[in-house]
C-alpha cells in the first residue's frame, strides 16, 4: 500500500512539473501571463475601490451624526 502512494505522489509531482512548464513555455503562455496581470490590476482596483467606499461611507455617517446634535 505504501509503496503505491509513493509511485501516486511521484507521478503527481512529476505531472505539475510538466504542468508548469507547458503553462511558462507552452502554447498561450504569454497570453496566460497577460490574462493573469490584468486580473491581478482588476482585482487590486476592485479592492481599492472598496476601501475608498467604506472610508467614504463611514466619513458621511460621522459627520452625520454630528449635524445632528
Amino acid at each position: 500500500m505504501e509503496f503505491n502512494e509513493k509511485i501516486k505522489d511521484e507521478l503527481e509531482g512529476k505531472i505539475k512539473d510538466l504542468e508548469k512548464l507547458i503553462a511558462e513555455k507552452g502554447i498561450g503562455a504569454k497570453q496566460l501571463r497577460k490574462a493573469r496581470r490584468t486580473q491581478r490590476n482588476v482585482n487590486l482596483a476592485v479592492i481599492v475601490g472598496s476601501l475608498i467606499t467604506v472610508a467614504g461611507i463611514t466619513l458621511w455617517a460621522v459627520s452625520g451624526s454630528s449635524n445632528q446634535d
